[in-house]
């Protein structure tokens, strides 16, 4: 697409201008840091760094995954954290907004006031909840149980003794502090002081070696110590499994099974229409609780609808409460080790922060701390009047106030999200022309083979033979691994009645599918949303980086991604080739600093998503919507690579976006 075809069109009917009154709009821009990283001259490069002579885009392995392991695409990064990072982000990021102002620290991408609650959105914080907070505050425990335990002598008796010291001449505090702040400036002293171990391995209770609950060693990372196929799956897993447990034991409380009741009885009858698991399970709760007699019926209920209002009311500010605390926790994790190409300036930072508190509780005794916290937890307490018209004031003379006393303004300037991570990566390829590969996709089971660890390698009290048994399947594992492979290969009569009723749901759902096209023809809206919400293998083969398969109110066509002009651009067209399109009219085309706003959307309810998915065990093919600064709204349906495409215009551009 030549820089004249891209700017002949803009969104809809309407043309462009000129291209001389087009904002540049690129990466270059550096309205951010993250802007500004993406584009800096770094000393070591990765593939997706180095110059070269393609002149609109170099492809380092988009659907080549034997060369996505040749080379690591960012320096200091392998492509295993790489390949985490974007998976966490693709699951992370739904809806981004452009927005004028500066972020908070420097950094975009950060979560709107005004952030949209969803039950999609808050598994997704209690996920992230789990992989960094939980996973982390069990490391500590386990720390702490290994040096009660006195199995590793030589490192317990050390920190007695320095405790010891301390307390005899009065100096635990700064002590402490003075750890605290080794551990911040000097990265190698973690793990002296804290040698680490696979996760897995070590007895919270006992603090020596254990049988990880998976049964084998397969990762080091995670509690279970289950095998995955690259870096961080086995987690991300884990998570998963542990939303879904809470909310399984949720529903079983509020369904209120007891063994006062009879057991449940499948129904034989297929129902047309799927109800809402959350009215389902309401109305399970209430059926449960007035069939005894002891409440009243839901319609003489006066507390039932308060109660809902208030349950949900509730619900985002608990989700943004949940997702502050992942996001600080991540902020003070890439603090302390900083993902490239983010730099050691905020662990400076932290380290002169502490030094000062180490000088302070020099001079403080420990009966003024224990003084002063008293007094102002009273004056907090007690003084409300006093703090609530002191909080006016402050409004009122500097609205802004806020603003310093924001950690991201100060001591965490500049420290990123997991999720800004991401972005900053994604522009790095983008300011480079290379933009970054999807993760891989495989079907293939992760390997059963443990991880090879002696007991030399481990700083636990335990024997070789103890950490062999501890990290090999034992036989337990390996019989009923050969169990299910009998199984599958010669099913049962429940697994013949599951398959036929897989089948019957594949069928029933194709033939619902089917009969979209003739609801598309005659302008049904809902059914030229479904159209090809079941792509085909090679529809994703043949898609990215440049050219996406999508479709336009039911029809087929391709978006192209044009990053050879000034500014790039995004051209949709009907024609099945590029060449083909750049000869005929686009059905729209939009400059990318126009764009002010991007969206995922589902291709089916989340109902029949579960229904589709179980039925054809594949990924659906979802949407995605695009608003220009002309107030369009453009809705691509049946896109195999959504991801990859929204990942690509959030990081082309020099747009500051904010997560909704």
């Amino acid at each position: 697409m030549s820089s004249s075809d891209a700017t002949a069109y803009d969104t809809g009917t309407a043309p462009l201008s000129t291209a001389a009154e087009l904002p540049t709009g690129t990466v270059h821009d550096e309205p951010t840091q993250s802007h500004a990283l993406a584009v800096a001259d770094h000393d070591e490069k990765g593939l997706a760094q180095e110059a070269h002579d393609e002149p609109e885009m170099k492809d380092v392995g988009w659907h080549d995954e034997a060369h996505q392991e040749s080379r690591p695409l960012v320096a200091g990064l392998t492509n295993e954290e790489l390949w985490m990072y974007t998976r966490r982000f693709n699951k992370q990021i739904f809806h981004v907004k452009e927005i004028a102002h500066a972020p908070p620290g420097g950094l975009d991408l950060v979560i709107s006031k005004d952030e949209e609650f969803s039950p999609d959105k808050l598994r997704v914080n209690l996920e992230r909840f789990y992989m960094s907070v939980l996973i982390g505050t069990l490391g500590v425990g386990k720390h702490i149980a290994r040096l009660r335990s006195w199995r590793e002598r030589r490192r317990t008796a050390a920190f007695a003794v320095a405790y010891l010291a301390a307390w005899i001449l009065n100096l635990l505090t700064p002590l402490f502090f003075s750890t605290i702040l080794a551990l911040i400036v000097y990265p190698p002293s973690r793990a002296l002081l804290f040698p680490p171990a696979p996760l897995a391995l070590v007895d919270s209770q006992t603090g020596g070696v254990q049988k990880p609950m998976s049964g084998m060693l397969g990762t080091k990372d995670s509690l279970t110590g289950a095998p995955e196929r690259y870096k961080g799956e086995a987690v991300e897993q884990e998570a998963h499994n542990f939303v879904s447990s809470i909310g399984a034991i949720g529903m079983g409380a509020m369904v209120g099974k007891s063994t006062t009741q009879r057991p449940d009885h499948e129904d034989s009858g297929m129902e047309k229409r799927i109800p809402e698991p959350t009215s389902v399970g309401l109305r399970t709760a209430d059926a449960d609780s007035y069939t005894g007699g002891a409440f009243l019926a839901p319609k003489h209920d006066k507390t039932k609808q308060p109660m809902e209002i208030a349950a949900w009311e509730k619900a985002r500010p608990m989700m943004r409460v949940v997702s502050n605390i992942v996001d600080t926790w991540e902020r003070f994790a890439n603090a302390l080790s900083p993902v490239p190409p983010f730099g050691t300036g905020p662990r400076n930072r932290l380290g002169v922060l502490v030094s000062v508190v180490i000088l302070v509780s020099l001079f403080v005794g420990p009966a003024l701390l224990v003084k002063s916290v008293t007094f102002l937890t009273g004056a907090i307490f007690f003084g409300d009047p006093l703090i609530a018209r002191g909080l006016r004031l402050l409004n009122r003379k500097s609205p802004n106030w806020l603003a310093y006393v924001d950690p991201r303004n100060n001591v965490l300037l500049g420290v990123p999200t997991e999720a800004q991570i991401t972005l900053t990566l994604l522009r790095i390829g983008e300011a480079n022309k290379v933009p970054l590969p999807p993760p891989p996709q495989s079907s293939q089971l992760p390997s059963m083979r443990p991880h090879q660890v002696h007991a030399d390698d481990l700083p636990l009290d335990a024997s070789d033979d103890e950490v062999q048994r501890a990290i090999h399947p034992d036989s337990t594992l390996a019989e009923d691994e050969s169990t299910a492979e009998e199984v599958s290969k010669h099913p049962k009569h429940g697994r013949k009645i599951v398959g036929f009723v897989k089948h019957a749901a594949r069928a029933g759902v194709s033939a619902v599918l089917g009969t979209d096209r003739l609801k598309a023809q005659i302008g049904d809206k809902n059914a030229k949303m479904r159209l090809g919400v079941l792509p085909k293998e090679e529809d994703a083969e043949l898609s990215g980086p440049i050219d996406f398969r999508a479709r336009l109110n039911g029809k087929r066509g391709h978006l192209y991604l044009n990053a050879a002009t000034s500014p790039p651009s995004i051209v949709y067209s009907h024609e099945s080739t590029r060449a083909k399109a750049e000869t005929h009219a686009p059905v729209f085309a939009v400059a990318v600093p126009h764009i002010t706003e991007l969206k995922k959307v589902g291709g089916l309810g989340w109902k029949s998503r579960l229904i589709v998915g179980w039925a054809f065990e594949k990924d659906l093919a979802d949407g995605l919507e695009i608003f220009d600064n002309r107030g369009n709204v453009h809705l691509l349906t049946a896109i195999p690579l959504r991801d990859e495409l929204f990942n690509r215009l959030v990081a082309i551009g020099a747009q500051k976006w904010e997560s909704y």
